[in-house]
Order: C-alpha cells, then sequence, then structure tokens
C-alpha cells in the first residue's frame, strides 16, 4: 500500500465518537479517531516497513502515528531517527506508548533513554522513564545494571514531586516496574515508594493523583506477579 491509500483507509475508518476521546486526551488536529482494532487489518496490509513508518510518522496525524509504531522496525532507526521522532511527539499518548516503545526494541534503547532522561523536556523526559519500564517489563534483569538502577530510583525519591506532570507521571511508573519486574532491587523500590508516597498529577482541568506506586506494588506481589515480564514490548 502507498501512504495516500493507507491515509484514505484510515479516514474511511474513523468515528467522530474515538476522535473527540482522542483529543479530550490531548490530540490535536489532523486526527480521524480510529480505534487500534480497527487498524490491525492495515497492518496485516503493510507489516512491518520502516519507509512506510517514518511517513505515517511525518505526517502529524495522530492515527497515521500510531499506525507508525505499529509498523515501524526498531533496529532499522538510528539515535537521529528516535530523536526525531520524539520532537514530533506532541501529546503523551505518542512519547510514552509509540516512540518510547518503539526505542524499547532496539540495541541503542538505554543510551537514547539516558539522554532523554536529562533532556529537561516533559515530553522526552516522560519517553525516557518510559522507555525503562517497557524495558524493565521485558527484558531479563541480568541485561541491567543494578548501581544504575539503584540511582535511578534514588532520582526518583528526591526530584518527583518537582517535575512535570508527564515526567512525574513516567517516574511513577518506573517506581512501580522496578519494584515489580526487576527482582534485585523489588526491596529497595518498596522503600523509595513509601518514601514517595502520593503523587498529585494536574491534568489542566483538575488535580488527580497517580496510581500509589507502594499499593500497586503490594497488590502485583499478593497476586503472585512479582518478577512478571512480557513477552514483547508491543503488542
Amino acid at each position: 500500500m502507498e501512504l495516500n491509500e493507507i491515509m484514505d483507509e484510515l479516514k474511511s475508518l474513523g468515528t467522530e465518537r474515538t476522535k473527540k476521546n482522542y483529543m479530550r486526551n490531548g490530540a490535536q488536529e489532523p486526527v480521524f479517531g480510529v480505534t487500534i482494532s480497527a487498524m490491525k487489518p492495515i497492518f496485516k496490509k503493510i507489516k512491518y516497513n520502516q519507509t512506510l513508518a517514518d511517513q505515517l510518522y511525518a505526517t502529524g496525524n495522530y492515527d497515521a502515528m500510531y499506525l507508525a509504531g505499529m509498523t515501524a522496525e526498531p533496529k532499522k532507526m538510528t539515535e537521529e531517527d528516535f530523536n526525531r521522532w520524539i520532537e514530533g511527539a506532541y501529546f503523551y499518548m505518542i512519547s510514552d506508548y509509540i516512540v518510547a516503545v518503539t526505542l524499547a526494541e532496539t540495541d541503542i534503547a538505554f543510551t537514547v533513554a539516558d539522554c532523554w532522561i536529562d533532556s529537561g523536556k516533559e515530553l522526552t523526559m516522560s519517553a525516557g522513564w518510559s522507555c525503562y519500564e517497557w524495558l524493565l517489563g521485558t527484558r531479563k534483569d541480568s541485561e541491567f545494571n543494578n548501581d544504575k538502577l539503584m540511582e535511578m530510583l534514588i532520582r526518583v525519591r528526591d526530584t518527583i514531586h518537582n517535575q512535570p506532570n508527564r515526567t512525574k507521571y513516567a517516574m511513577n511508573n518506573f517506581l512501580m516496574a522496578v519494584g515489580i519486574s526487576y527482582l534485585p532491587l523489588h526491596e529497595e523500590a518498596m522503600k523509595i515508594a513509601q518514601e514517595v508516597g502520593v503523587v498529585e498529577i494536574f491534568t489542566g482541568e483538575k488535580h488527580c493523583q497517580a496510581n500509589a506506586a507502594l499499593e500497586y506494588i503490594q497488590d502485583a506481589v499478593n497476586k503472585g506477579k512479582l518478577g512478571f515480564k512480557r513477552k514483547n514490548v508491543r503488542c
């Protein structure tokens, strides 16, 4: 399929209800409002195709950008490619659930995520922390540097409440991911989660609370999910 054919098909699959829901969560025009399940038949036609993924992402259309994440071939992407993608990520569903997820399937994930965490930009930092969340949930514990993760936990403890909203949210998710999926630092993550306490997020309309990390980790323990790992980053 060519790019124009894909865009026409996406447009035909969009619904006003889904579009309103996406825009309520931060998506901006252009957006058609296509559900993920409705995209899957298109993905089966395209399969993995990095050239098309880059073209789709460059449209700036939210639905096309999401499809780009589905069709991307992460190991063909360079650090420059990922930096270009994160620059185009204008809200968290793109930064954390498209770009960070794609990055987590690469050999350069740690290097790029570390740079993003130190960037000082809300969504770029959020993507960096989110990438670690995806990595922790899929890769063997032996692939991580224990001392480095401990330093990151301390950074969460000391700075999370002073971070921008989406960065706070991603840091809290990272804390939970360490506590559940990385067994060597489970106890340390529990202690830091207790120190962090409630994380307040301001959505633009109201204040809300992120999942309480301590309770979330303990709930996973109670359900026998300690050490949980997914088979794949992308579904």
